[in-house]
């Protein structure tokens, strides 16, 4: 099973490189995040033309996420328990075979000591206890998506420049940490322990030509899909060239 995860930042205004990409990448699974539309919206007729099943939890203008399947749904799950009435559309997941599978889009947060900055870090404690009542990480267990957070300086083209700033200050470091400790591991370090390794790079400084970015985007696993892992890539190429997302795919993949 090949599982990637893709912040598109809008999912009809990136359609024709999604559609050439899973074209061409042939993922199994997909997590997406930041659809920018509605589920009324969301252009399944192009996509399920690739033998795609979409689960979609959209939302007008901002967020949304959503899982593409090659293979059958099972109990499909829409935001958190813990969310209130009219939040935000951040969190989809479903069971795809013996996998649980969650697409997350963890709020930016702003500027760290803002108001949306401390909504973030609570927004990431109501995500671990989600997880943490909703699985068993003795199954396989994959929460993918834009974490909007770097686990350390190895993920940060500047730490200098980015220390203690918004994605990288030790608050939401702690928060990443602790979704981590509840029997999750950063699959993308199994197979690259060094750094230099980005999925996101900012439009306004032309980050991505100047190889200026932050690795924020992450596939985590409990022990029985990292033991089903053979390896963990991040398709720079999907960020190049024309009208492209600011974020590249990650894709995982799982042995039989």
């Amino acid at each position: 099973m090949l599982v990637s995860t893709w912040n598109v930042n809008s999912v009809r205004a990136r359609l024709p490189r999604l559609v050439q990409w899973l074209e061409s990448a042939k993922p199994d699974v997909v997590c997406l995040q930041e659809l920018k539309c509605v589920d009324e919206q969301f252009p399944r007729e192009e996509i399920e033309a690739l033998g795609y099943q979409i689960a979609a939890y959209g939302q007008k203008t901002y967020n949304g996420v959503a899982i593409l399947s090659k293979r059958r749904f099972d109990d499909v799950f829409y935001g958190m328990r813990s969310d209130p009435p009219d939040s935000d559309r951040r969190v989809i997941g479903a069971q795809i075979g013996d996998v649980f599978v969650v697409s997350v889009y963890v709020v930016n947060g702003q500027e760290v000591g803002s108001p949306k900055y401390a909504y973030k870090l609570d927004w990431m404690n109501r995500l671990r206890d989600e997880l943490r009542t909703r699985y068993d990480f003795n199954e396989k267990v994959i929460v993918a998506g834009d974490f909007n957070v770097t686990f350390d300086d190895r993920d940060v083209h500047d730490p200098k420049a980015w220390h203690e700033k918004i994605l990288c200050s030790t608050p939401e470091r702690e928060r990443l940490s602790a979704l981590v400790d509840l029997g999750l591991a950063d699959s993308f370090r199994k197979f690259h322990a060094d750094g230099g390794h980005y999925t996101w790079w900012d439009f306004r400084t032309r980050g991505f030509q100047r190889g200026m970015g932050l690795r924020i985007d992450h596939i985590l696993m409990s022990p029985a899909a990292l033991d089903a892992c053979g390896d963990v890539w991040i398709d720079k190429e999907a960020r190049d060239g024309e009208k492209p997302s600011d974020h590249a795919p990650v894709l995982a993949r799982l042995e039989p």
